[in-house]
């Protein structure tokens, strides 16, 4: 399928920059994640996942995860298994 059409967006810089890092990491280009994102909604016919606002625990935890604070370590999958198994 040729690709013709451009599409132009505004996106705030430090998110843009954030996706970019995941994406060199992944060796997958900002067109080609716009375009696999863009071909998933037309395959759903929607959003290719839920759409929510986290509650405010959610929140908290997600901004505690992302600073490194109160994270959980085991040093295997397998003690990580045997501790969910419980």
């Amino acid at each position: 399928m040729s690709k013709t059409t451009t599409i132009q967006a505004r996106i705030d810089p430090e998110v843009k920059a954030r996706a970019q890092k995941i994406l060199n990491t992944l060796h997958i280009s900002m067109s080609e994640a716009i375009s696999i994102y863009l071909t998933q909604i037309a395959l759903h016919k929607g959003i290719p996942f839920n759409i929510k606002i986290p509650n405010e625990l959610t929140v908290k935890t997600i901004e505690k995860a992302e600073n490194g604070k109160e994270l959980h370590k085991v040093d295997s999958v397998d003690e990580l298994f045997q501790e969910l198994d419980g």
